[in-house]
């Protein structure tokens, strides 16, 4: 399953690169330390999905550390992402991810 996962990270950053979402600056070091969910108080979503929630997911795999069982990003996604044009596909990637750890 951690090669699976890490293959829609792949996904999630490729549609991101391609819709323009994807950033060469990341965000003020203090972003990082967020406390709030999404790191929404310091972040935009794609920001959060750049910076922390590949990363560290693809790290997960590549160690072959357990994954998270129930996430629910996409709400947040569609939500924040409501008006871009692009949002199935980021969101494609994103539910087949979900999908995956919940069958876990």
């Amino acid at each position: 399953m951690h090669n699976q996962v890490k293959q829609y990270l792949n996904q999630l950053q490729q549609a991101m690169q391609e819709t323009t979402l994807w950033q060469t600056i990341p965000p003020k070091e203090e972003a990082f330390f967020s406390q709030e969910p999404f790191a929404i108080d310091h972040m935009t979503v794609n920001e959060w999905l750049q910076w922390i929630f590949i990363p560290r997911m693809t790290a997960l795999c590549e160690a072959k550390q357990p994954l998270p069982q129930q996430i629910a990003i996409t709400p947040y996604v569609e939500e924040a992402l409501k008006e871009f044009e692009h949002l199935t596909k980021i969101l494609a990637p994103l539910n087949e991810i979900e999908r995956l750890l919940q069958e876990t």
